[in-house]
C-alpha cells in the first residue's frame, strides 16, 4: 500500500543521543517514514545509507563519540520528495575545503572512512549544508520520488 501525499507536507522529528548504537534506531525510523511515503526498497536503502553516513559523521567528527550530545533529525515529506535534515551542535566544517576522495586508493588500502559525503551525494538527489561555525551543522538530504524526477525530455531545449 502506497501513501500518496497530495500537496500536503508532513513532518516527523526524532532527537537522539549521538551514540553509534542508536544508528539502528535512526535507520528503522527513516525506513518506516520513507516506506509510508511510498518510496521503493532500493530508494529506502539509499536514503537509510545516506542518513547513516550523515549521523556517523556527526557522532565521529562533531561530537567525538560523546554520547551525551544530541542529533536532531527532521523529515519533511510532500507529494514530490523526502527532505531530511540532520542537525548537530558541533564546531562545523567547510565542505568546500574537503578533498575529493580517492576511491581506488581507499579500496586498495581497505581504508574505511572518508567517503561519507561522496556517498551522500551519490545516493541522494540533492545534498546541502547549512553551517554556522561553532554553533551547528545542518545536512539536508533530498530524494525525489521516481515519478517526480525530471526526465531528459522534460528539460528545456537550448539552441546554440
Amino acid at each position: 500500500m502506497k501513501t500518496m501525499l497530495k500537496n500536503k507536507q508532513k513532518t516527523y522529528r526524532i532527537q537522539i543521543s549521538a551514540a553509534t548504537e542508536n544508528l539502528q534506531i535512526i535507520r528503522s525510523f527513516i525506513q518506516e517514514v520513507a516506506r509510508k511515503a511510498g518510496f521503493n526498497d532500493e530508494q529506502i536503502d539509499q536514503i537509510k545509507l545516506a542518513v547513516d553516513e550523515a549521523c556517523t559523521n556527526a557522532i565521529k567528527h562533531a561530537y567525538h563519540f560523546d554520547a551525551s550530545k544530541m542529533i536532531d533529525l527532521q523529515i519533511r515529506l510532500d507529494s514530490k520528495k523526502i527532505d531530511i535534515t540532520i542537525t548537530d551542535n558541533g564546531p562545523g566544517f567547510n565542505p568546500e575545503r574537503l578533498d575529493q576522495p580517492d576511491i581506488n586508493k581507499n579500496a586498495r588500502k581497505a581504508k574505511p572512512g572518508g567517503l561519507g559525503i561522496h556517498l551522500m551525494k551519490t545516493l541522494m538527489d540533492d545534498v546541502r549544508f547549512h553551517i554556522i561555525p561553532g554553533q551547528k551543522t545542518e545536512v539536508h538530504l533530498i530524494k525525489y520520488r521516481s515519478d517526480h524526477k525530471k526526465q531528459k525530455s522534460d528539460l528545456p531545449e537550448v539552441n546554440a
